[in-house]
């Protein structure tokens, strides 16, 4: 069989300088250890800069750097394991899940979360959703960051004047869609790019490399409650089971 013309085209110059600088980081660098700007990267391995630019790109979406707001381009440390399970039997809030309550306001979910909330128990596409968001912080480090569109259909229950806003808000209309029994959910990944509002919770910059985790909880009567959930990608190492999702931190290397 001959070769193809995709097989005859060589190694891009950038995807080479990856392989080359993640020795390098493996090699001259410490975790959390700032590397030279991109003239003295560039100068140090003899490519211009654009090139050196698509490695260090590559190598973020990779996990091995990070690019942080007023300190530069850093070595990460090891990625923290993130375990999504494709069944669980809990709703988001039960068990100490792990996630904190921020805020919780009423608003017109995106037309992607519509979509799935469509099957719903009186959902109506125009109507506002209490929209939960939550942070999920590890070792000091906020790694995630979610969104739950609950319809009104599904907290038929909840006080408009009981905890009218904030984290008390939030915690309230978890705790009313906890009432309802919880028939299965299903979830979905993929990768995805940081919006503004998550890049500065996450402590990204905005486009940054993300894992969305997207989340339906059903109930006899339909889909009850949908989450949006951001992850650090160069922070978190997806891992597959029925646990539910999960995070484990790394050991600590001894000082």
């Amino acid at each position: 069989m001959g070769t193809t013309q995709l097989e005859s085209v060589p190694e891009p110059k950038y995807w080479h300088l990856k392989t080359v600088l993640s020795e390098a980081l493996d090699q001259d660098f410490a975790v959390g250890e700032v590397l030279p700007n991109e003239r003295e990267l560039a100068a140090r391995f003899g490519v211009a800069r654009a090139t050196l630019r698509q490695a260090l790109e590559q190598l973020e979406l990779e996990g091995r750097l990070q690019r942080r707001r007023g300190v530069g381009t850093t070595v990460a440390p090891p990625r923290v394991g993130v375990a999504v399970g494709s069944t669980g039997h809990s709703w988001p809030g039960e068990s100490a899940d792990g996630w904190e309550a921020v805020d919780a306001v009423e608003a017109v979910a995106p037309a992607a979360v519509r979509a799935l909330l469509a099957a719903g128990p009186g959902f109506a596409a125009d109507q506002p959703v209490h929209t939960v968001r939550r942070t999920r912080v590890t070792q000091g480090q906020a790694v995630a960051a979610e969104l739950l569109y609950v319809p009104a259909g599904s907290v038929p229950g909840l006080s408009a004047i009981d905890a009218p806003t904030g984290p008390a808000r939030a915690r309230a209309v978890l705790r009313e869609l906890q009432r309802l029994t919880l028939d299965g959910q299903d979830r979905s990944v993929e990768l995805g790019s940081a919006r503004a509002d998550d890049a500065k919770e996450l402590d990204r910059l905005p486009g940054a490399p993300v894992l969305l985790v997207t989340t339906r909880y059903f109930t006899a009567e339909g889909t009850a409650a949908v989450s949006v959930a951001t992850y650090r990608a160069d922070t978190c190492r997806l891992t597959f089971g029925d646990s539910g999702v999960e995070i484990t931190a790394p050991a600590r290397a001894a000082s």
